[in-house]
C-alpha cells in the first residue's frame, strides 16, 4: 500500500475513540502524533484494521447487548391441562384448562442485574481503549525503530562513500611511492565491514517493516517509505502531575475501578437471594354441562359455566448455606477487585517513574552528544584527515577517527529514536496524549 493510500485512510476515518468521549471531546485522539502525518496515517490504519482492536470492539458490542437481557423479567409460563378423568363439579364436569403465570424477582434484583451488566460493558469499553492504546504504542515503537534504521542506513552509506574516498587517496599515495599497500588493504577491509553492517541494518528494517504492517493488518511486504524523525518535541516531566493524569485516564485504572463497582453491586445482588421471589398467575378451566340425570332434569344455576382463578405465589428461601456461600464469593471477588485497583495504581506509579527517569536521562545524553561529542568527533576526523594528507599520521589513526565519528553518529541516531519511544511509553503509562500537541522543541538538534 502506497503512502498516498495510507494518508487517504487517515483522512477517511476518525482516529478518535468510536465508543464516544471519556473525559475528552469525541474528536480528540488519545495519542500524540508529534506533527508527523505519516505516523498519524499509520496509527489510523492500525486502529481501523488491527484484528485485536476489532475483536475488542466486538466484545464491547456483545457486552452492551447483554444489558437488556439482564434487566428482563423471566419468560411467562403458559400451561395446558387436559383431564383424563375430569372432576365432577356442581355446574358440570371440568375437562381442560389453560394457565398463565409470571415470576417476579425480589425488589431491586433486576436493577442490580442491569447495573452489573452495564458495568461489565463499561469494563469491556475500557479493555477496548486499552487495546487501542497498546496498538498505538506498538506502532510508535516500530515506527521509531524504523526511523533509526533509516538514519543508520543513511549514515553508513555516507561512511561507505567516505571510506571509498580514503581508499582512492591511499591508492594514489601508494602509486606515487608515498604510501603502503597495507593501507589500501585496511581501507578495503573497512569498506567491506561497513557493507556488512548495512546488510544487517537492511535485514532489521525488513523485520520491523513487516511487524508494522502486521499491526495495521496490511500485506506483510507492503513498502513503508523512508522515515525521518522531525523536530524533537519538548516534554515536561512532572512525576506528580503525570501520576495524577494516569490515575484519571489510564484504561487499566478505570477498568479496575469499574470492577470494584460491579462487585459491590454483585454483593448487593447476592444479598437479595435471602428474599423470596414472587409469582402471579391466571387460570381458565373448561366446564361442560351436566350430563347426569339430576343435572338434566334440574340444571343448577351457571350450569356448564367455565372457571377462572387467580394465583399468587412466593419462593421459600430455605437453603441459607448456599446463600451464605454466595455472599462469601461476592465478598472475595470484591476484595480481589480492590487489590487489582491497588495494583493498577502501583503500575501507573512505576511506569511513570521509570519512563520519566529514562526521558530525563536520554535528554542529558542527547545534549552531551549534540553539543560536545559530535562536534569533537567531527573536528578530530578533520584534523586526522589533514595529518594523513600531509603524511604525518598513518591509516590506522585515520580509521580510528572515522570509527569514533561513526559510533557517535549512530549513537545519536539511536538516542533520538529512543527519546521518541520513551514519549510513546509515557503516553501509554498515563493514558493520554504525551507530549500535548503544540509543545515546542527543547532546542535546535545537532546535525
Amino acid at each position: 500500500m502506497s503512502i498516498k493510500r495510507i494518508l487517504a485512510v487517515a483522512l477517511a476515518i476518525a482516529v478518535s475513540d468510536p465508543l464516544g468521549p471519556s473525559g475528552a471531546t469525541a474528536q480528540s485522539p488519545a495519542h500524540a502524533n508529534n506533527g508527523d502525518p505519516v505516523l498519524a496515517a499509520l496509527i489510523a490504519e492500525a486502529l481501523e484494521g488491527n484484528p485485536r482492536v476489532r475483536g475488542a470492539l466486538s466484545e464491547v458490542q456483545a457486552a452492551r447487548a447483554r444489558v437488556p437481557q439482564a434487566a428482563a423479567l423471566p419468560n411467562p409460563m403458559v400451561a395446558f391441562t387436559q383431564h383424563l378423568r375430569g372432576p365432577q363439579t356442581r355446574v358440570g364436569p371440568q375437562t381442560s384448562g389453560v394457565s398463565l403465570s409470571q415470576a417476579f424477582p425480589w425488589f431491586g434484583t433486576l436493577s442490580d442485574r442491569r447495573d452489573i451488566a452495564e458495568a461489565e460493558a463499561e469494563n469491556r469499553s475500557e479493555a477496548y481503549r486499552e487495546q487501542r492504546a497498546e496498538v498505538v504504542r506498538q506502532v510508535k515503537l516500530a515506527y521509531y525503530d524504523l526511523a533509526y534504521l533509516d538514519e543508520a542506513l543513511r549514515i553508513t552509506g555516507e561512511e561507505e562513500q567516505l571510506l571509498l574516498h580514503y581508499e582512492a587517496l591511499a591508492r594514489a599515495r601508494y602509486s606515487q611511492g608515498f604510501g603502503q599497500q597495507q593501507a589500501v588493504l585496511k581501507l578495503q577491509a573497512e569498506v567491506t565491514r561497513v557493507l556488512s553492517r548495512r546488510r544487517e541494518l537492511l535485514q532489521q528494517r525488513t523485520d520491523f517493516e513487516a511487524g508494522l504492517n502486521i499491526l495495521a493488518n496490511r500485506p506483510v511486504d507492503a513498502p513503508i517509505p523512508t522515515i525521518e524523525i522531525g523536530e524533537r518535541p519538548a516534554a515536561s516531566v512532572d512525576d506528580e502531575q503525570l501520576r495524577a493524569a494516569g490515575l484519571g485516564a489510564r484504561p487499566e485504572v478505570r477498568s479496575a475501578r469499574l470492577r470494584i463497582e460491579s462487585n459491590e453491586r454483585a454483593m448487593r445482588l447476592a444479598g437479595r437471594r435471602y428474599r423470596p421471589d414472587f409469582s402471579i398467575g391466571l387460570a381458565w378451566g373448561s366446564v361442560l354441562d351436566r350430563r347426569d340425570d339430576p343435572g338434566r332434569s334440574d340444571p343448577p344455576p351457571d350450569n356448564g359455566r367455565d372457571t377462572y382463578s387467580l394465583t399468587l405465589g412466593a419462593s421459600i428461601p430455605v437453603f441459607r448455606s448456599s446463600y451464605d456461600a454466595g455472599m462469601r464469593e461476592a465478598a472475595a471477588r470484591l476484595s480481589a477487585a480492590e487489590e487489582g485497583y491497588r495494583d493498577a495504581v502501583n503500575e501507573v506509579a512505576f511506569a511513570v517513574r521509570s519512563t520519566a527517569f529514562r526521558l530525563t536521562t536520554i535528554e542529558g545524553q542527547l545534549a552531551l552528544f549534540e553539543r560536545a561529542l559530535l562536534p569533537q568527533a567531527e573536528q578530530a576526523l578533520r584534523a586526522t584527515e589533514e595529518a594523513y594528507s600531509a603524511g604525518v599520521t598513518g591509516v590506522l589513526e585515520l580509521l580510528d577517527s572515522e570509527s569514533v565519528l561513526l559510533d557517535v553518529r549512530l549513537g545519536l541516531a539511536r538516542m533520538r529514536a529512543d527519546y521518541m519511544k520513551a514519549l510513546a511509553d509515557m503516553e501509554r503509562a498515563i493514558g493520554s496524549p504525551f507530549p500535548e500537541e503544540g509543545a515546542s522543541s527543547p532546542g535546535e538538534e545537532g546535525s
